[in-house]
């Protein structure tokens, strides 16, 4: 086993999905850099509930990554990387992501049931619903929520914004990746919206999802009163979303990775920025005094 297969199994650089509005939560909370040892520790707990969540997940799919030619390659299928492997990193992870959160302050600690329990049971949804795209959404909204609360130690609905169009956001993406594997799902009964519509209501649905994170998205501007660069980054999103619903297609599947990875990324990275921009230089829009 290398550590090369170990980071590809836990698709590492999927990373950039979650952790930057983690760091946007805890910014916008503060209004500014909350500090180092925020930053540290909400770090480690993303760290440790990403690769939790990870390994089970790969863990538990693993009868179907060995069948399914799209994934019979990766670590796990292949069998670099076993599921004593997976199990252990799982089980570190977990205490990883438990400690960091007691370390930030009880709240988070008394929270964290909540996130083990969609980490573990999202990877089921999967075999039961098409709506199991909502499901790892909502496990993936819980970042900003959990980057707001280390910084206040206190309950505060404006988060919940963030995590509902985190939510739409993964929700829309994942629709669209999961459109690669139609055939595949409805030969072993497994469930998505691709699925269970077709394709064509599937990207028309991913549109309505990315529609709606920039509405929620826009609700959180307003909640929050942010300013000039904020609303800046937020158009950007919108312009970033619209082109990725133009690569791809009913017809043409070709370039979903490019829509996948690159332009998701960029959103929650465009948007971690505009938003520390914003808090450090609030630039009042000109119709908004």
């Amino acid at each position: 086993m290398k550590l090369r297969d170990v980071a590809e199994a836990l698709k590492l650089p999927h990373t950039i999905f979650a952790l930057p509005f983690a760091y946007l939560g805890g910014w916008a909370a503060a209004n500014g850099f909350p500090g180092w040892q925020w930053f540290g520790w909400v770090t480690l707990a993303m760290v440790g509930a990403r690769t939790a969540g990870m390994a089970w997940n790969r863990l538990l799919d693993l009868p179907f990554d060995r069948l399914n030619p799209r994934t019979a390659s990766w670590p796990t299928a292949a069998g670099r990387v076993t599921p004593p492997i997976l199990l252990a990193l799982a089980l570190a992870a977990t205490a990883l992501f438990l400690y960091s959160a007691a370390r930030l302050n009880p709240l988070c600690l008394r929270l964290t049931p909540v996130a083990l329990a969609g980490l573990t049971l999202y990877p089921f949804l999967k075999r039961f619903t098409w709506a199991c795209h909502f499901g790892l959404g909502l496990v993936l909204g819980m970042a900003p929520v959990g980057g707001w609360l280390a910084v206040t130690g206190a309950w505060d609905p404006r988060p919940l914004w963030l995590l509902a169009a985190v939510a739409l956001w993964v929700a829309g993406f994942d629709i669209v990746y999961s459109a690669l594997d139609i055939d595949f799902d409805r030969a072993h009964r497994l469930y998505s919206i691709p699925q269970r519509f077709g394709i064509v209501s599937a990207l028309r649905a991913a549109r309505v999802g990315h529609a709606g994170m920039v509405i929620v998205l826009g609700a959180f501007g307003v909640a929050t009163h942010r300013a000039g660069l904020f609303w800046l980054g937020w158009l950007a999103v919108a312009i970033l979303l619209h082109y990725e619903h133009q690569l791809v297609s009913p017809s043409d599947l070709r370039r979903v990775n490019q829509a996948f990875f690159v332009i998701n990324g960029w959103v929650s990275a465009l948007l971690l920025v505009t938003t520390a921009l914003d808090c450090r230089y609030p630039w009042p829009l000109p119709f908004w005094r």
